[in-house]
């Protein structure tokens, strides 16, 4: 499986403002939900001055408010959005340098979550990575993605139509959405390796070319790729669940902390299917070298069973082809014909033997 790699990383000290990701040539780009139970407003390719004046809107201050911004290589834009919302400078550092690993900070009054989103695409052997990162304060919640993509469309179709209840909910439930979409993606690329396992599973037990075996190495790769972008994530999930009760931050209300332990459900259940995966191509690989054995026991046991059934008749021609002057057998008129004999019965006495034995 081949993936979107970064440039190779380096080692961007703190406070330092590097965007280390590959994506630079869309322009980035702002789109503003500000809704409540009674509606909503969408703000489309929104500047960066009619943000801060809807965010510090006074009569909409009990109203949730998402900004998304496509697109991280503008840097001093992110440098402004963070210091408008007087965020640390080590978190928007964070935001920019998309190499980290998965991880949730809890601040005083924000909480910071970033997560790498994966998702495999319709060639089968591409699989998209980006980092997407969280702020929730208050009743603003800010997602940065390094591209436009379409992750949260289903999202916003239903803060449009007032399906469910992310109308009716905080911001806190808005980011359980946004993390359990991405979530999602982790299924869809393992169920499609799936697919490729069970077919690699059946290959195994009746191809014997190496790129079978090739093929099980990839696809391990794959599984463990996914497992290192996996487990940091129940570990910052297990964190977010971990702060229920804890006094310094109040941004979750009490009754949602449910529905981030049910994320943290979910990234068990995708850990333990990657095992189960995993030990699948385990599986696979011990059923190729299984069958190869085999083949070669089979083939070293067919070349024993010839060589065995010509050693007496290369025995009794050697024997013969010594020329001595005092070979009866050389005088006799059917001395040939009796040696033929002989050599035929001893091939048959011997496939008779090898055959009752069961040998072959």
């Amino acid at each position: 499986m081949r993936r979107i790699k970064y440039k190779k990383v380096r080692k961007v000290q703190p406070n330092f403002f590097e965007y280390t990701g590959v994506h630079t040539t869309d322009a980035v780009e702002m789109q503003l939900f500000v809704y409540d139970d009674l509606g909503y407003e969408e703000y489309k390719k929104v500047s960066l001055e009619r943000v801060k004046k809807e965010i510090s809107d006074p009569l909409q201050v009990e109203d949730v408010k998402w900004l998304n911004v496509h697109g991280l290589h503008d840097v001093e834009l992110i440098k402004e959005i963070g210091e408008f919302l007087e965020v640390e400078t080590f978190i928007i550092s964070d935001v920019l340098n998309v190499s980290r690993r998965s991880r949730m900070e809890e601040l005083d009054n924000m909480l910071f979550f970033s997560i790498k989103s994966i998702l495999q695409e319709e060639d089968a052997d591409v699989v998209r990575v980006e980092q997407i990162s969280f702020l929730l304060k208050d009743n603003l919640l800010v997602s940065f993605q390094e591209k436009k993509s379409d992750f949260f469309t289903h999202i916003r179709e239903r803060i449009k139509t007032h399906s469910g209840l992310v109308r009716k909910k905080k911001s806190d439930y808005l980011l359980y959405l946004l993390l359990e979409a991405v979530m999602e993606n982790f299924y869809i690329t393992i169920e499609s390796n799936e697919n490729t396992i069970e077919e690699l599973l059946i290959e195994a037990k009746s191809n014997h070319k190496s790129e079978v075996l090739e093929r099980i190495e990839k696809e391990r790769e794959s599984l463990n790729f996914l497992k290192r972008a996996i487990v940091p994530l129940r570990d910052a999930l297990f964190n977010l669940k971990s702060i229920r009760h804890d006094d310094e931050f109040a941004g979750i209300e009490e009754a949602n902390y449910t529905f981030f332990a049910r994320l943290h459900q979910k990234s068990l259940e995708i850990l333990d299917q990657i095992d189960y995966d995993l030990k699948s191509l385990e599986s696979a690989s011990n059923i190729f070298f299984s069958m190869q054995s085999q083949r070669m026991n089979q083939i070293m046991k067919t070349l024993t069973i010839f060589s065995v059934i010509f050693m007496p008749l290369t025995f009794i021609v050697g024997v013969y082809g010594m020329n001595f002057e005092n070979m009866p057998e050389l005088k006799s008129e059917n001395g040939y014909f009796i040696v033929l004999g002989v050599m035929f019965l001893t091939v048959v006495g011997m496939v008779y033997y090898f055959r009752r034995k069961k040998w072959f």
